[in-house]
């Protein structure tokens, strides 16, 4: 598959054989796994994913890219959605339907079932990853992703307390998912060579009654502020969302900085925010 990278959709591709192998052991997929690559560029992952499940759905926003995975030996073992994956719908019912605008390829795999979870992977641009992972937040049908992404986004998602890498991402994903970095990957494994190390990790959703009762605008607007002013102590840095007296009837120390708060106290602060017992 010949192919530039393009700049505008920062794409670099993964080469390295030895790790391909590593990823494709660590996300483990299972024959009748409904599978969602984001991302497949050259096909490093797509290729043995197709070998080991039934249902691979690839989204793909280089047109080029979509020509050329038509072109290969596996096409008829996938479905590729032409589509931006910032704005892409991951319902189930969305990979029921194959729209013909987004020029998908339709093949003979086993189709869907509503109560089907997908579980979603890929190499991430780094420029879309963020708000990506905060857009598939929103989706409650995913088993779990496993995804590419720059080592400092990376640790920064999966910082615990009292560390300088913990901040808002650390929050907003971690009430949401159980993060877990799998596997660090050296810059000489891409092609192009890209400036950054890479690493890759696991999101996996919580059951849901753990985090729907909170509001995730107050979390966020409470984290944000938080950090916002992170060298401070909360006592200072919440002073106009939270009295001291109300941190002390939490068991929040005022003396702890934004960094030093876990994520369920994070969560006790949304939830008095939210005018909730």
């Amino acid at each position: 598959m010949k192919h530039t990278a393009k700049k505008r959709f920062g794409q670099n591709f993964l080469t390295d054989e030895y790790v391909i192998a590593q990823i494709i052991n660590l996300i483990n997929p299972q024959l009748n796994d409904c599978m969602v690559e984001i991302g497949p560029g050259l096909a490093a992952l797509t290729h043995p994913l197709s070998e080991r499940v039934k249902q691979l759905y690839l989204i793909e926003l280089d047109r080029d890219i979509v020509q050329t995975l038509q072109q290969t030996k596996f096409a008829n073992q996938v479905i590729i959605h032409a589509a931006d994956a910032l704005n892409f719908d991951y319902n189930v019912e969305r990979f029921l339907s194959n729209n013909i605008s987004d020029n998908n390829v339709l093949n003979n795999s086993t189709p869907l079932n509503n109560n089907q979870k997908i579980r979603i992977v890929g190499n991430l641009p780094y420029n879309i990853s963020t708000p990506l992972l905060f857009h598939l937040a929103k989706f409650n049908n995913i088993r779990d992703m496993h995804f590419m992404l720059q080592k400092e986004v990376v640790d920064r998602i999966c910082a615990k307390p009292d560390n300088g890498d913990y901040g808002r991402l650390s929050v907003m994903l971690q009430y949401r998912f159980d993060c877990n970095k799998l596997l660090e990957v050296s810059n000489k494994s891409f092609t192009p060579i890209p400036k950054v190390e890479s690493a890759i990790i696991r999101l996996k959703p919580k059951p849901a009654e753990l985090w729907q009762h909170i509001d995730e605008k107050k979390l966020n607007h409470v984290v944000t502020t938080a950090f916002n002013q992170r060298r401070k102590t909360i006592s200072n840095s919440l002073k106009s969302l939270f009295t001291a007296e109300t941190l002390n009837k939490l068991g929040i120390n005022i003396q702890k900085r934004a960094e030093n708060l876990s994520v369920a106290e994070y969560l006790k602060l949304a939830t008095i925010l939210s005018g909730k017992p």
